[in-house]
């Protein structure tokens, strides 16, 4: 028999932090519906069932289908007797004091508060979703939870340990040909010995095993290198620890030819031994097979 496939409800409460699920899922790598109507369920989960293009699949259903609460039952029920699908439903909370403060906050009424007062909406709201809460595998209460708080909670139950979120790119690039826009820290590394002056270095790159020894063995690079390493990874948990799930690291040269290759290319090595790294190099195809004057 093949494999049950995950589908993760996320429901509960408007103005509880759905739209922040929404987000944080996303970048979990899971493939989100919003505001799916549960009569819809079964059809949606036929198509995901045939393919294999989605292994994390999750849905957010809310009030603004009326009929939310005995359809949603319904549709889980008929899933599970037919063995197709292993469903968790998430249900998110908050007070009631809470709710209405974020609604005033963001000037947004929540679905049910037409000719109401906000409260009264707000525990009408409540009353509906009390079979579906009472049904759900995670309660989450975001009362005291700030959205990266949130974020991280979600992350902490659902994001697989092999899936790491957090990422490191490593770029080289040129100062003459302008500064990356999107580099989060940026290192100059220009004042080191520069194999543009070496006849037989020139032409080649920081990926030539001779250009990378150059620059990597003089002494002032190994002074250099050592406490730049040692700088980052002081640093690297602390942009971790406030939600940040990608980090670019830039390092120019002149040309982008010679010394940022090779820091680059060192400094990817060095990192990936604790984190997932991408490298690349900017200006590495204005060198690559051509000749250099």
């Amino acid at each position: 028999m093949a494999q049950k496939k995950q589908l993760l409800i996320v429901t509960g409460m408007s103005g509880a932090g759905k739209t922040v699920a929404i987000q944080s899922l996303e970048d979990m790598g899971y493939f989100v519906v919003d505001n799916l109507p549960p009569t819809l369920l079964s059809s949606f989960w036929e198509l995901i069932i045939t393919s294999d293009d989605f292994s994390k699949v999750a849905v957010v259903i809310d009030l603004r289908v009326r009929s939310f609460y005995k359809d949603l039952i319904e549709e889980i029920n008929s899933l599970e007797d037919n063995q197709q699908v292993t469903a968790t439903i998430v249900f998110l909370d908050a007070d009631d004091q809470v709710l209405v403060a974020r609604y005033k906050e963001t000037r947004r009424l929540p679905p049910l508060a037409k000719n109401e007062r906000l409260l009264d909406a707000i525990k009408q709201e409540r009353l509906i979703l009390e079979p579906v809460r009472n049904m759900s595998n995670i309660i989450i209460d975001t009362s005291k939870l700030t959205p990266k708080e949130l974020k991280k909670k979600l992350i902490g139950e659902f994001n697989d340990s092999s899936n790491k979120l957090f990422r490191i790119e490593v770029l080289s690039f040129g100062f003459k040909y302008g500064m990356p826009i999107d580099a989060d820290i940026v290192m100059d590394v220009r004042f080191l010995p520069n194999p543009f002056y070496i006849p037989s270095l020139k032409p080649f790159t920081g990926l030539d095993r001779k250009v990378f020894d150059y620059v990597m063995t003089k002494p002032e690079t190994k002074v250099f290198y050592a406490k730049f390493l040692d700088m980052l990874k002081t640093a690297i948990p602390g942009y971790i620890k406030e939600g940040k799930e990608k980090l670019t690291i830039a390092i120019g040269c002149t040309g982008g030819q010679h010394r940022s290759v090779s820091i680059a290319q060192q400094l990817a090595r060095d990192l990936a031994k604790t984190y997932p790294v991408d490298i690349s190099h900017r200006e590495i195809s204005r060198y690559i097979g051509k000749k250099v004057d």
